[in-house]
């Protein structure tokens, strides 16, 4: 079960005048958290909705809503006082918290961001300047061959370019630890040993999806620099993610926030912790998140493994509904899954599916991603359908604390309506007229 530790004292404070301070008081434990106090929690979501995306956009509960908005106040009671005194305390806290979380060496690892799209640009930042001072690097995504069918459970080795002189071997691979959609969980462990026998010098893990699903031990992981967002599965506001940088080598200092301001030059912990006048509430309670998550039996573990349970029990339902499959391996996922949908649908590309997206939220209140697989990826093996038709459209669907059992079955009605009124994506694309009537507009 995650702890929230005591303040990193070795840190010394901070040049503004932000100190050592005295630990927050522990609080007593608190009894589990039942189901009328999880309704309670998301009672702010829309209760109109079948909201079975929380991959997207993560959810926070009222607890720490609420501590976000004793933050916010403080600074906008007395921003003088709160800058000089309450800031650098309070992310220092939180970046203890996640330290402690993912078994990083100590608070000094961790740097807390708005998201990982931000902390990746800070790892890629740093490889373009590589490249503006003529130092010769080679970036690489590790690209693994996924066939999203529930049936093959083998990912192939990373696809790293030939090995060739020092001057341009792979300096920085990024690999994920998540992927988006189709939606796998990456054995990033393993692909990161094989970055090292390859001799790539730096290796980043773009893990958007994984703290609060997947486990995460950014030591027994290995890579040079992880990062998570702590918003969609971590039950944190938005925005906040954390970047681990490992210690050792001059790499630390080189890294930099993209924003300049003041504290530039004190170690990208300071950097992302003053980036000018905003709203840092969300970074500083993450130790509330923490207690939130500590309410659940099990604590983080157990909400991931009764996540896990249960997308893979509606999406089963679902796909023996719709006569599809799930389109990976139970094993090879977190808490979202893949869900075939009928070929019938008629989902022939990106924009088919975002149409299909936009019609289940506007008349059937469903929000759910839906993906198109491309049939242009050659030698892929196609999913097939009960009929023997291949499946090109997926929802992927989330399981979070507040989802329930009825917005499943709330997207599974609403997909056996259009079959059964045989209804085809083609009747949402714009006419052949339309179209032309735009081009010729511009």
């Amino acid at each position: 079960m995650a702890s929230i530790p005591p303040d990193e004292a070795a840190e010394n404070g901070h040049r503004n005048g932000n100190g050592p301070y005295p630990p927050p008081a522990k609080r007593p434990r608190a009894a589990l958290i039942s189901a009328a106090e999880i309704r309670d929690e998301f009672a702010h979501h829309d209760p109109a909705v079948a909201r079975v995306n929380n991959g997207s956009f993560g959810s926070c509960p009222a607890s720490v809503l609420e501590e976000q908005g004793h933050w916010q106040r403080l600074f906008l009671a007395q921003p003088d006082a709160f800058y000089f005194h309450s800031l650098q305390p309070g992310l220092r806290r939180s970046r203890a918290a996640v330290a402690a979380l993912v078994n990083a060496g100590d608070a000094s690892e961790i740097s807390l961001v708005d998201n990982a799209t931000t902390a990746a640009a800070i790892v890629l930042q740093h490889a373009a300047w590589s490249f503006a001072e003529g130092t010769s690097h080679v970036a690489t995504r590790c690209s693994c061959s996924i066939t999203p069918t529930e049936r093959s459970r083998n990912l192939s080795r990373p696809m790293l370019p030939a090995r060739g002189p020092p001057s341009s071997r792979v300096r920085l691979a990024v690999i994920d630890h998540i992927t988006s959609m189709p939606s796998v969980v990456i054995p990033v462990k393993e692909l990161v040993a094989i970055c090292r026998q390859e001799g790539v010098d730096k290796v980043f893990v773009d893990a958007a999806h994984s703290i609060g699903q997947v486990p995460v031990d950014v030591r027994d992981i290995g890579a040079d620099f992880y990062t998570s967002n702590l918003h969609k599965w971590f039950f944190c506001p938005p925005a906040v993610a954390f970047l681990h940088t490992r210690k050792g080598g001059p790499i630390a200092s080189q890294l930099h926030h993209p924003v300049v301001s003041h504290e530039y030059g004190n170690g990208l912990p300071m950097e992302s912790g003053w980036i000018g006048t905003r709203d840092y509430s969300a970074q500083i309670v993450v130790p509330e998140a923490i207690n939130f998550v500590n309410r659940f039996e099990g604590g983080i573990e157990g909400i991931r493994n009764r996540n896990h349970e249960k997308v893979i029990e509606m999406g089963r339902m679902l796909a023996e509904a719709w006569g599809t499959s799930l389109g990976s391996p139970p094993e090879m996922c977190g808490s979202m899954v893949m869900v075939g949908m009928p070929n019938c649908l008629g989902i022939e590309s990106d924009d088919d599916a975002m149409r299909v997206r936009t019609m289940l939220r506007n008349n059937f209140k469903v929000e759910v991603p839906i993906y198109y697989n491309t049939r242009r990826v050659e030698e892929q093996e196609m999913a097939k359908d009960n009929y023997g038709d291949p499946v090109t459209g997926y929802v992927r669907i989330s399981h979070q604390v507040y989802n329930v059992k009825e917005e499943y079955e709330r997207l599974r009605d609403a997909v056996n309506k259009l079959v059964a009124e045989g209804f085809t994506s083609s009747k949402l694309r714009p006419s052949e007229k339309v179209h032309l009537l735009t081009l010729t507009s511009f």
